[in-house]
């Protein structure tokens, strides 16, 4: 059971599942999503945590849906995970308020330790690491 709520949102299947493969072997159990219409859905029923965003998704884009998660849902800490962001992208999705902004390829235990960081971020004060 992991610590907290994950979902992954990336339209290149073959990439998303297999890190959420990688995710559950490091005990985490993320939600995937395909797109960023179906991420949006998800939320309607269930609130992650965290989750992790691609930016270049065909239908609505990664900056859309960070920016309506956050109006939305300001406490969900959102993790740019992109192949093909620029600079622009990244001061853009850092403006809308994403956690942080990582280039594929991402070693898997560094984007799970900043997955925590973020979760942590939300963290109650006293409430233990």
């Amino acid at each position: 059971m992991s610590i907290f709520k994950v979902l992954l949102v990336d339209d290149e299947r073959e990439y998303v599942t297999t890190l959420g493969e990688r995710m559950q072997m490091r005990g985490l159990d993320p939600e995937i999503a395909f797109s960023g219409e179906q991420a949006l859905r998800m939320l309607e029923h269930s609130l992650p945590d965290v989750m992790v965003l691609d930016l270049k998704m065909p239908g609505i884009d990664g900056l859309e849906v960070l920016r309506r998660v956050k109006k939305r849902y300001p406490q969900i800490q959102v993790i740019i995970l992109t192949g093909h962001g620029s600079d622009r992208d990244e001061a853009a999705a850092r403006r809308l308020g994403a956690f942080d902004h990582l280039q594929k390829p991402v070693d898997i235990n560094d984007l799970v330790h900043i997955m925590e960081l973020a979760f942590h971020q939300n963290a109650e004060p006293g409430k233990p690491l």
